[in-house]
């Protein structure tokens, strides 16, 4: 489940609990600049008002944060979390971030080879002992790897994203991979939503599998789901979102980001998506939490 914003520390905590007694199994956290808890410390803060839940960051923006300190942070909270993170790691998108703060928005290609570097730092900094890296965008001089984290080899790496070179990185280098949107435009729009649809989705799950090669079993294949609608009108609710649109509903309700239907058609469309792309770990918005419950306690360890 994905949440992001709490008006308490009591409030966030609770809703931690709450999140862990209905059956999820992480609370994950997005890093913007908008109206959200900064992540780091309120993974932290739900990990310790929990025992079972596990906690990620979907996904800590690469640009924001020198790979060290990043590395360290999320060593740290591996290890006080007693080993419940995902570590999940982008290269920037949202063109209002760096608008707002003045951070150069370079073109996705340098972005994502320098997440590529961070990445490899980070990996390096997880094994433990000197960590040293010369590259196009960092260099690392004999670091410490310290903390170790509580996972070995490493927390399960989350990388995600819609397009073609992002996608392919994942597929060599994550645990688990998020499927999602083509967020090259910087900005949601009609164009952004359409690139999420099934056919999409299929071309997109062909990529990974290529560059993935042998290791792809090993995999986990994720996806966000941003609309859920529990509804025993699923077909008036396709219409409406397939005219804004201008599209089909029929591709409404087959687009793997939109949950929309009665709790048997839910748990129907969730076992097909994942004989179709190989999806098993679907992320909901904080909003349909408690009503797709019954979906989760039907579906959990299935």
């Amino acid at each position: 489940m994905q949440e992001h914003r709490a008006t308490s520390a009591d409030g966030w905590r609770e809703k931690a609990r709450l999140v862990e007694t209905i059956g999820y199994s992480t609370l994950y956290l997005p890093d913007h600049f908008g109206d959200q808890l900064g992540p780091i410390a309120a993974l932290m803060s739900a990990a310790d008002a929990t025992t079972r839940l596990r906690v990620g960051s979907l996904v800590f923006d690469n640009d924001y944060r020198h790979p060290i300190v990043l590395a360290k942070e999320a060593a740290t909270l591996d290890l006080l979390s007693d080993g419940r993170l995902d570590f999940g790691i982008g290269a920037g998108w949202l063109a209002s971030d760096y608008e707002q703060t003045g951070i150069p928005l370079d073109p996705p290609g340098i972005r994502i080879e320098r997440m590529a570097e961070a990445l490899q730092i980070i990996k390096s900094f997880f094994a433990g002992g000197a960590v040293s890296f010369a590259g196009k965008h960092y260099t690392v001089q004999g670091v410490e790897g310290a903390p170790s984290p509580a996972q070995k080899p490493h927390p399960p790496i989350v990388l995600g994203g819609g397009g073609k070179r992002m996608l392919r990185l994942a597929g060599r280098e994550a645990d688990i991979v998020s499927v999602n949107f083509n967020l090259s435009e910087g900005r949601v729009n009609r164009n952004l939503v359409r690139t999420g649809m099934a056919d999409a989705t299929d071309e997109k799950v062909a990529w990974i599998k290529e560059a993935a090669g042998e290791r792809f079993p090993a995999i986990e294949m994720s996806v966000t789901v941003f609309v859920a609608n529990v509804t025993d009108d699923r077909i008036s609710v396709a219409e409406a979102m397939a005219a804004g649109l201008q599209s089909q509903p029929g591709e409404i309700l087959q687009t793997p980001h939109f949950l929309i239907g009665s709790v048997e058609q839910i748990i129907e469309d969730l076992q097909a998506r994942r004989e179709r792309y190989g999806i098993s770990y679907v992320i909901v918005p904080d909003e349909a939490a408690q009503s797709l419950a019954p979906v989760v306690e039907r579906l959990t360890g299935n």
